[in-house]
Order: structure tokens, then sequence, then C-alpha cells
């Protein structure tokens, strides 16, 4: 399933806020590690109409991808 393109723009916005707010990052930060996140790929390809999660869960999940991204890191 597609989701419309302007209302999946709006709930990008969300979700990168919310996980910003989260990690305590800037929204610069969240946009870069938002859209080169897995979880990004699959709500872009409409993989399980991710795009139909609520905002708290998807930002909660690249929550997730971010530490363990920040943990392999170190």
């Amino acid at each position: 399933m597609n989701a419309n393109p302007i209302l999946l723009q709006k709930k990008y916005t969300r979700v990168i806020t919310l996980l910003s707010e989260k990690a305590n990052i800037s929204l610069d930060e969240g946009l870069k590690f938002f859209y080169h996140s897995f979880v990004y790929q699959l709500m872009k390809d409409g993989v399980s109409d991710m795009h139909c999660m609520s905002d708290e869960y998807l930002a909660e999940d690249l929550l997730r991808e971010y530490r363990n991204l920040d943990d392999s890191a170190s």
C-alpha cells in the first residue's frame, strides 16, 4: 500500500522531531540519521505498512536503531 506523498512527508517530520527529542540530538542530526535508517527504507518502500504505525512507535524503533549504531561504533 502506498501512502499519499504529502502525508508521508508530514509523518517523516513528526517522527524526526520525536527522534531528535528522545535521542537528545539536533533536528539536523535526526534528519540525517532518519534518511539513512532501515526504518526509513521500510516506510519508503511501503513494507508492512510501516507508515501506518504511530509516530511514537516509529520514533522508538528509530531510537533503538540509533543507539545500536552508536554502540557498534564504540
